[in-house]
Formats: structure tokens, C-alpha cells, sequence
């Protein structure tokens, strides 16, 4: 990622959701285009679960991911090193001036990144250059407008409200998955195809892991600390949304659905 300012930051309780996160729950859309032998750069890559599963499908291709800092890398090595995977690596960079030469991929990809930069038009651009021709830009973000959940609880619905100032407060786009088809035709492609999925949770292991998450995130992330020091909420409103997604998690009928957008671009 580049170096705006990141709304989750790098908390373990936003590392436990990012470790979650695998090439069939996170990039379903991408694998159909993947193929034994292409070299792969995956932006924004955080703790590596979904790199190094990359990694496998296009074996003895490579694949690199990057990272704007390097706290996240430590833990995607290690995930590569106990996996075995020796064809992929990790290495900082910036995705707005990516330390490459103009089409050194063939899958240049990005995961809930777009919507945290100032100008993700300008990364789709960057990530564009680095990719072959005949080679394919993808990536995938969450919508959180279109975020949906059960039963009523008007404590997540002041979560949502707060999380979307912080955002824009950071000059960042909570609903950036509507908006990357937009996005992709500003950096110039012309050929974009767009789809959508979504998350679900909703059994209560699913509830205790999704809410938990949350409630630890509003509390002790780097989201907290941006809300405090902006003035957009205090202390003891984070205690009380934690407790809202305490509430949601103990409920038999809770579940949470998170619409995520995605577009696969060809140079």
C-alpha cells in the first residue's frame, strides 16, 4: 500500500480478519484467470494468506507482495516459510510509484486497497504499468454503504456512521467497492469486467469471530485512535459501540453481510 494514512492500521485485531482471508474467500473472481508459470504482484498484500495461496495456483510462476510498511511482512514470511512456499516473496513499496519496470507481471492485484488511498485512480494507473500486455489488473473492496445486518441494533448503525467519517476524515472511500468500475476507466482501461460478492456471518462461531473482531478493533485499533484524535468520538462512545457488537454477537438470529465490488481490467 502507499503511504496514506490507514484507516484500520495494523492492530491484531485487524491482522486476525486479514489472516482470515484466502484466494477462494477473497478472490474467487481472480482464480479463473490465473495460470501455471504467470508472475504475479499482489499490492497491499498485509499478513499473506491470500499471497501465498496465489503462489500455488501458478506455480513455477512467482509471485511478490508488497506492502507500504514492513510490520505485516514479518507475518506473511513466516505464513510462506510454514506453508513451504518457496516461490513467493514480500518487499515494501509504494503503490503509487512501484519499484518496477513497465510490464514485469502478469497479475497485478489488490485486495481491500483501493478504498484507503487519496487517489486510487492514480495507483490503478501505476498498477496498469507494471502489468504485460494480454496480463490482468483485479481487485476487490468492500462497499461499506452496502453493509447489512440482523437483527436492528442502532449501536452498529453509529459504528457504521463513525466508521465512514474516520474514513473520510483520512480523504479515503468506504464505498469504494461501488466505485472501482468508475475508478478503472479514469486510469485508462477500457476493458473491465465487474462482478460482486459478499461475506456472510452468521453461524455463532462466525458472530463470535466477526463481532469480537470488531468490538476489539473500536477499542484498540488504529481506527480508535483516529476517531479520538480527530474528535469524532470519545473514549467511553467506542466502549459503547464495542458493547454494541458484543450485543449483535450474542444474538441467535445475528447476521452481517459485506458487499464487496470487484473488477478485473485488461491493459
Amino acid at each position: 500500500m502507499c503511504a496514506d494514512q490507514y484507516t484500520h492500521g495494523h492492530h491484531e485485531s485487524v491482522l486476525r480478519s486479514h489472516r482470515w482471508r484466502t484466494a477462494e474467500n477473497s478472490a474467487a473472481y481472480l482464480i479463473p484467470h490465473l495460470r501455471s508459470g504467470q508472475d504475479v504482484l499482489d499490492v497491499g498484500c498485509g499478513p499473506g494468506t491470500i499471497t501465498v495461496d496465489l503462489a500455488g495456483l501458478v506455480g513455477p510462476g512467482t509471485v511478490l507482495g508488497v506492502d507500504n510498511v514492513d510490520e505485516p511482512l514479518r507475518t506473511a514470511r513466516a505464513e510462506a516459510e510454514a506453508r513451504g512456499t518457496a516461490n513467493v516473496a514480500f518487499r515494501t513499496a509504494d503503490v503509487y510509484h512501484l519499484p518496477f519496470p513497465d510490464d514485469s507481471f502478469d497479475v497485478v492485484h489488490a485486495h481491500q486497497v483501493l478504498q484507503h488511498l487519496t487517489d486510487p485512480v492514480a495507483a490503478l494507473r501505476e498498477m496498469r504499468r507494471v502489468c504485460r500486455s494480454g496480463g490482468v489488473v483485479a481487485a476487490r473492496d468492500a462497499d461499506y454503504g452496502g453493509m447489512r445486518w440482523s437483527p436492528d441494533n442502532s449501536g452498529l448503525a453509529d459504528w457504521l456512521d463513525l466508521y465512514r467519517r474516520v474514513a473520510h476524515h483520512n480523504d479515503a472511500y468506504p464505498d469504494g467497492g461501488r466505485m472501482l468500475k468508475g475508478w478503472a476507466l479514469e486510469a485508462g482501461f477500457t476493458d473491465v469486467t465487474c462482478t460482486a460478492t459478499a461475506w456472510c456471518f452468521a453461524t455463532p462461531e462466525e458472530r463470535a469471530w466477526w463481532g469480537g473482531l470488531w468490538a476489539d478493533r473500536v477499542r484498540m485499533s488504529s481506527f480508535a485512535e483516529q476517531a479520538v484524535t480527530a474528535g469524532l468520538a470519545t473514549r467511553e462512545r467506542l466502549d459503547e459501540l464495542a458493547a454494541a457488537w458484543h450485543e449483535w454477537t450474542e444474538a441467535a438470529d445475528g447476521w452481517f453481510a459485506v458487499l464487496n465490488g470487484e473488477i478485473i481490467c485488461r491493459p
